[in-house]
């Protein structure tokens, strides 16, 4: 063995030279071989650095012009055994991409935290209280919770045992099958490619809230050129964007929750007490069981975006340490940003509100967080709420360009995409990626189109239903990482964070990602009580996509694939940062053995956050 442990710059233990042919690893009381390419991985951090991948060169000050320029040239990295199968050349391309790993526990967090809270809950609330009353709201955004709070505890599992680029959409090639991996990452980029025109669209419409006389095109551009801007700083910008995007909604959601309990008890300067007075009128259900499979779809697509948290692991820190604790922060987010602040807009919103009905999805006129507020006649507070809604609208547009730079920067590595779409540069950033983000994200000027609502629809119709399949896929990825690990002799011992919803919890996940295929089918299907072609394909045109990619990938194969991969074949090793694995449960052990010896309430806050 010509291997040394060295401890890296973030806390976790690498691999420092280069590995054997063949090396056998120690896992408890087994000796399991494990298969390693001779320089397929890179040699030191010496040798390779991606902040300065050839010091001789890169040390010359040439300025802040001349560094800039400098920053976007490829970092060379070493050629691939040509004998590699295509999984096997994946799975080490994606262990060993050269992102910056810039995200700290703070950007994490926050990401965390306020990286669902968008225009699903300021807005698209509004539309889920229309259709199925207030307990329809409570009771489908509950269900959709434990969805989520069981998906990124698998993600967060396979995030930090495989802190590879992709993290998940890597993942899925090599848990469930190469052609699976291949139709749901495509998914995944059309839908953020999509998102952010949408999104910057959305600014511009927020805009009219306070003056609807200035063209749309000029708001749209002010927008594009400030998500360009943010992201010339690679992941750093993204990450500090995101940080203060999501305090911002937090504290927002926050007030509105401490504001909404003094309004619904009598403290607003009109109406009195509220108490439960529209649960009784108009009542706590509309349009029946119906219009609950209606919120119950609604409310899946408001945790769009719940999934990125995973995808930043390759650009973390300290992933052992970082991500457990911000997938923890979900439960937080679901019971207090969302449930406690939907509770309170039944109670202060009733269903049949007219201005529930806003002309779209970006309607801030139609979020029942700007009503409740206007119906207890405060004046300065709607147009408060407004710019946090379009804040938000912003950060899910500075999402997506993350999102879909490393989802094609992915593609590339998988070999599912041309080999330039994975350049990455000294600074770390996809920049292929963020190049088709933004070539794309031009078609936010159709806002000045007096067609632009019917483009979008469609476009949006193209990967409505991509966020289902993602969390379907991630939670059955896990239940096929933890049958590997039995059926190869091994056992969660190896884990540096397990999902605390464990295998049941994702069997859970996968089956209400179904239970919502199926609603959503029939609601799309029969909007009214006759079918409706029309209504069917502009929310059900993504599975027929999915089925379209899938085809594309057959095809390109020859038809010759696997549609599972055996679990005895799985491989568990590539991608994985900590290699002395004694060292490791010995840094746990004394972590726990720590927890323990604090006080009750500590050992709670560590248990749950």
């Amino acid at each position: 063995m010509k291997s040394e442990v060295q401890p890296s710059t973030s806390g976790d233990y690498e691999l420092s030279t280069t590995l054997p042919m063949m090396s056998t690893e120690i896992n408890d009381s087994k000796t399991k071989p494990t298969i390693s390419y001779e320089d397929s991985i890179v040699d030191s951090k010496e040798d390779y650095n991606i902040n300065n991948p050839n010091p001789a060169e890169t040390n010359k000050n040439r300025g802040f012009f001349g560094n800039f320029i400098d920053s976007f040239k490829p970092i060379e990295l070493d050629e691939l055994d040509e004998n590699l199968t295509d999984l096997e050349r994946a799975n080490i391309l994606a262990s060993r991409a050269p992102l910056q790993r810039s995200l700290k526990n703070r950007h994490i967090q926050m990401i965390a935290i306020g990286g669902a809270i968008g225009t699903g809950l300021f807005v698209g609330s509004g539309t889920a209280l229309h259709e199925g009353g207030p307990a329809s709201l409570v009771i489908c955004y509950s269900l959709i919770g434990t969805m989520i709070f069981c998906t990124v505890q698998a993600l967060g599992e396979l995030a930090v045992a495989f802190p590879v680029a992709g993290s998940f959409l890597s993942l899925n090639s090599r848990f469930i099958a190469p052609w699976w991996g291949f139709v749901i990452a495509y998914n995944y980029a059309l839908q953020w490619v999509i998102v952010m025109p949408l999104e910057l669209v959305a600014a511009a419409l927020t805009i009219n809230y306070w003056d609807d006389k200035i063209n749309s095109a000029a708001w749209v551009s002010i927008f594009y050129f400030l998500i360009v801007f943010i992201n010339i700083f690679g992941v750093k910008g993204y990450g500090e964007a995101e940080f203060i995007f999501s305090l911002i909604k937090v504290l927002a959601v926050i007030g509105f929750i401490i504001l909404g309990i003094i309004l619904n008890c009598g403290g607003g300067p009109v109406g009195g007490y509220i108490g439960g007075r529209y649960w009784h009128d108009p009542g706590a259900f509309n349009h029946g069981f119906k219009g609950l499979c209606g919120v119950f779809v609604t409310a899946a697509f408001s945790f769009s975006g719940t999934e990125l948290v995973g995808l930043t692991s390759a650009e973390t820190e300290n992933p052992r340490k970082t991500l457990p604790s911000a997938t923890k922060q979900v439960f937080w987010r679901i019971t207090l940003f969302y449930l406690i602040s939907l509770i309170l807009v039944g109670l202060l919103v009733p269903y049949n509100d007219p201005r529930l009905l806003g002309s779209g999805s970006s309607d801030a006129a139609a979020s029942p967080f700007v009503i409740a507020i206007r119906n207890a006649g405060i004046s300065g507070l709607p147009s408060v709420m407004n710019a946090v809604i379009l804040i938000a609208v912003l950060s899910v547009a500075n999402s997506a360009v993350f999102a879909c730079s490393r989802t094609i920067a992915s593609l590339a590595d998988q070999g599912y995409a041309p080999k330039i779409f994975g350049y990455i540069d000294r600074r770390g950033r996809p920049i292929v990626g963020v190049a088709i983000s933004f070539l794309v994200g031009l078609l936010c000027y159709l806002a000045a189109s007096p067609k632009h609502g019917v483009a979008f629809a469609w476009m949006m119709a193209i990967s409505g239903l991509s966020s289902i399949f993602t969390w379907g896929s991630i939670c059955f990825a896990h239940v096929r990482f933890r049958l590997a690990l039995a059926k190869q002799g091994r056992n969660t011992d190896e884990l540096t964070f397990k999902s605390m919803s464990g295998i049941y919890g994702s069997i859970w996940g996968a089956s209400l990602n179904f239970l919502i295929l199926i609603a959503q089918f029939w609601v799309s299907l029969f909007p009214t009580n006759k079918a409706d072609a029309y209504n069917f394909f502009q929310n059900y045109l993504n599975a027929v996509v999915l089925v379209f990619f899938a085809f594309c990938f057959f095809v390109w194969k020859k038809f010759k694939i696997q549609l599972l991969t055996p679990l005895e074949d799985m491989d568990l090793d590539t991608g994985r940062r900590v290699e002395d694995w004694d060292l490791l449960k010995q840094e746990i052990a004394e972590e726990k053995a720590y927890i323990a010896s604090r006080p009750f309430y500590y050992r709670v806050y560590k248990a749950w956050c």
